[in-house]
């Protein structure tokens, strides 16, 4: 009888042991992923070829579990408008030579604050963190793009900003991307905006806080 209570009873302290295992691993950190829409133009300039651009795409970002690192990318359409006569840009002749570009950044540091990043007119964006650095890869038409060394040497800022700790608010609500280097002769100098896209499944993670943003 000793015997039989005693390997019964082994499953259970196995089982116990094993709880505070489980529930450790299940506190740990997770990755956070970011996604969203960029829509925007560039302007006409001497220095921009082909100026002005139409931009279309969608990006995504993952954020490590340590929340140290980050990988971006982003899928783009492009396409320019005709001329008039006279040579002016003419916005009723759009889809002037369409094409695609893809991005990315690979393992980069996350900076947990807005210095440097492009401001807005009111309403301000209050809160938000970056990443800045080389593109792991930047393509036209799925070749490395023209306008870009090999390997690709332009640098990308990406700024992710929103309003913190407020009702009514979300923490991470629009998205920039400013080139510089050999994609600005593209892209233009100037921030390209776009948006990040409310998807949270969880209640908790609803404005995508972060931890208090990692801090």
């Amino acid at each position: 009888m000793k015997r039989h209570i005693l390997n019964s009873a082994v499953p259970v302290l196995a089982l116990l042991l094993l709880l505070p295992v489980t529930f450790a691993l299940g506190q740990e950190r997770k990755s956070v992923h970011l996604s969203g829409l960029i829509n925007d133009y560039s302007p006409l300039s001497a220095n921009v070829k082909g100026s002005p651009w139409e931009m279309h795409g969608q990006w995504s970002m993952e954020l490590g579990p340590d929340r140290e690192t980050a990988d971006f990318s982003a899928d783009m359409t492009m396409s320019g408008f005709g001329r008039t006569a006279e040579g002016a840009v003419d916005p009723t002749q759009p889809l002037v030579n369409p094409h695609t570009h893809h991005i990315r950044l690979t393992k980069i540091k996350i900076s947990w604050d807005m210095i440097g990043c492009p401001t807005y007119a009111t309403p301000v964006p209050t809160s938000g963190f970056q990443i800045s650095g080389t593109v792991s890869l930047l393509t036209g038409n799925g070749n490395n793009a023209p306008f870009e060394t090999k390997p690709p040497s332009s640098v990308l800022q990406v700024c992710v900003t929103g309003v913190d700790n407020a009702p009514y608010s979300v923490a991470n609500a629009n998205i920039t991307l400013v080139f510089t280097g050999d994609a600005t002769s593209h892209f233009g100098p100037q921030p390209i905006h776009g948006v990040v896209k409310m998807a949270a499944s969880d209640p908790d993670d609803k404005y995508w806080d972060f931890d208090h943003r990692g801090r």
